[in-house]
């Protein structure tokens, strides 16, 4: 076990005995590569045609599988080395965002259509605005996602546990959560692991993203909050609102994916508006893109977008 996993490792226990809780399953317990009896599951495997048991785990030779599972939805997959074909599609990892509380329909009905064209990952909005967009993306394959608890996080656990229960009945797909920025810095951890598992418990079976506003936060804090995340089941970290004081930084993204390791996602917000700002993302350790510069993006274009 690395120094890094030890920490999260440590960082989970304390708050869990001090919660008195047991903390949701982590993805790492799934694991990757090969399961046959006997055999290091952390290794890359080594079978033949002649001699590979078909255990289910293995990317390898199963690339039609791993399609699949990108087509659908699934933004990371798991694997030893030696695996996954690199995925080249700059819009599906992108989530087309539009959070300014003056958005008009118009404005909504034109982020749907150019996700629709540009085949973007999702549409990111407030969840007031989930009912429509949900409407408008309907057999798209594009997914609506609300943000809770936006963009102060500030909020108690059960508004936002509510606020996300309500976004997913409308029709939101994915969840982006902004993490109770105050119990962070005040070290107060078991708030900060209660809103996030309680929001990761009304959104089942969506996943969740944890908003840190890593701008405002010192390293500390972003390594911590990044633990608490990946303690409480949510499926990514995000670095920012785009209302805050900063957004992603090549060095924060470095950060984070070191923290989170493979098991979950580091999705790059607020700034980004050039090609060359995703793939130094992307390059970093992102794997999601949120941005309003989505199309200038995937085209080379320009943008005067702040988000």
């Amino acid at each position: 076990m690395s120094d890094v996993d030890a920490l999260v490792d440590a960082i989970a226990k304390r708050v869990a005995g001090q919660l008195g809780v047991t903390l949701p399953t982590s993805a790492t317990t799934y694991g990757t590569g090969r399961r046959d009896a006997g055999m290091d599951p952390t290794q890359p495997c080594d079978a033949t045609d002649a001699t590979c048991t078909g255990c289910g785990y293995c990317t390898t030779r199963k690339e039609g599988v791993v399609d699949t599972l990108v087509s659908i939805g699934a933004s990371r997959i798991a694997s030893t080395a030696g695996g996954v074909k690199p995925r080249e599609d700059l819009a599906g990892m992108i989530d087309h965002t539009i959070l300014k509380p003056e958005a008009t329909r118009a404005e909504l009905e034109k982020v749907c259509a150019e996700a629709r064209q540009w085949r973007f990952a999702t549409v990111c909005v407030n969840a007031s605005n989930i009912p429509l967009v949900a409407k408008l993306l309907d057999g798209s394959g594009v997914k609506p996602i609300a943000v809770v608890g936006f963009p102060l996080g500030a909020m108690t656990a059960t508004a936002k546990a509510f606020e996300a229960r309500e976004a997913v009945r409308n029709g939101a797909r994915e969840i982006d959560m902004v993490i109770n920025i105050g119990a962070l810095k005040n070290k107060d951890y078991a708030t900060v692991l209660d809103d996030i598992c309680r929001v990761v418990a009304a959104s089942r079976p969506y996943p969740v993203k944890v908003i840190l506003e890593t701008a405002g936060l010192s390293n500390d804090e972003k390594i911590v909050g990044c633990a608490l995340s990946k303690a409480a089941g949510a499926a990514f970290v995000k670095t920012a609102t785009g209302f805050g004081p900063g957004g992603a930084t090549v060095e924060d993204i470095q950060l984070m994916r070191r923290i989170v390791g493979a098991d979950i996602g580091v999705k790059a917000s607020g700034g980004v508006r050039t090609t060359e700002d995703a793939k130094k993302m992307l390059e970093a350790g992102a794997d999601r893109i949120g941005a309003s510069a989505s199309v200038a993006i995937v085209t080379g274009g320009t943008s005067n977008s702040k988000y």
